[in-house]
């Protein structure tokens, strides 16, 4: 029984990560569209090739976070409540307001972020990135859950992991450094990632460029990692 209990929350990350994957099918031939090679194989043999080595990744990370996770005393509250039949609305409200807050200066510091790195970004990538829109669900499912799931439940919760293996003695309680040290290098992971899309939509690299995706993405993530 207690097995079964713990492989239900693993399912339903997974569920919900694959469903993100799902999502950014649409997206893959507007992105092929910007490539200036041709295809060696049909889109359709890329969507497929995409999703599951996705799907093999997302795998990965959410077997990662569940052993890693209890470890160090992270956990996912609304999505063990469901997996248990419990009631996840109870869990899920302490998490609304600071993730309202978190949500609203994040989305200001990448306004106040691009304007300021505007003028000095590839008008390619300005332009190409206004063409390539994302649906709605695709952000919500794929940005808001799968990315989650991938960078903090599972290399985040790792990271603390390891951070204190490395830096103190088995047994003893878990100092704050390991999770910031973690949130950090978690995040910036998670902006260095999105570097070949934007190489995709711009010809020509820049300092900017590269300071505005690793930065703009590593500051939600310090903020999702916070939260987290």
């Amino acid at each position: 029984m207690d097995i079964i209990k713990s492989i239900k929350p693993s399912i339903l990350l997974f569920f919900i990560g694959f469903l993100g994957i799902v999502s950014i099918i649409p997206l893959i031939p507007q992105l092929l569209v910007l490539q200036p090679a041709p295809l060696s194989m049909s889109v359709e043999m890329i969507q497929i090739i995409s999703v599951a080595q996705s799907s093999v990744l997302l795998l990965f990370m959410v077997w990662l976070g569940c052993v890693f996770s209890k470890k160090v005393g992270l956990t996912s509250p609304v999505i063990f409540a469901l997996a248990r039949s419990e009631d996840a609305f109870n869990k899920l409200k302490p998490q609304i307001k600071p993730a309202l807050i978190g949500g609203i200066v994040g989305g200001i510091f990448i306004l106040v972020f691009f304007g300021i790195l505007s003028n000095y970004l590839p008008p390619e990538f300005i332009s190409a990135g206004e063409e390539l829109t994302p649906s709605w669900y695709t952000k919500v499912l794929y940005g808001g859950i799968t990315e989650e799931i991938l960078i903090r439940w599972g290399l985040m919760s790792f990271f603390v992991w390891g951070a204190y293996r490395l830096t103190q003695k088995k047994g003893s309680d878990i100092r704050p450094h390991n999770y910031i040290l973690a949130i950090i290098v978690s995040a910036l992971i998670f902006g260095l990632g999105h570097l070949p899309v934007a190489f995709t939509l711009s010809p020509e690299i820049t300092i900017p460029l590269v300071a505005y995706i690793i930065l703009g993405n590593a500051t939600f993530g310090f903020i999702a990692g916070y939260l987290f």
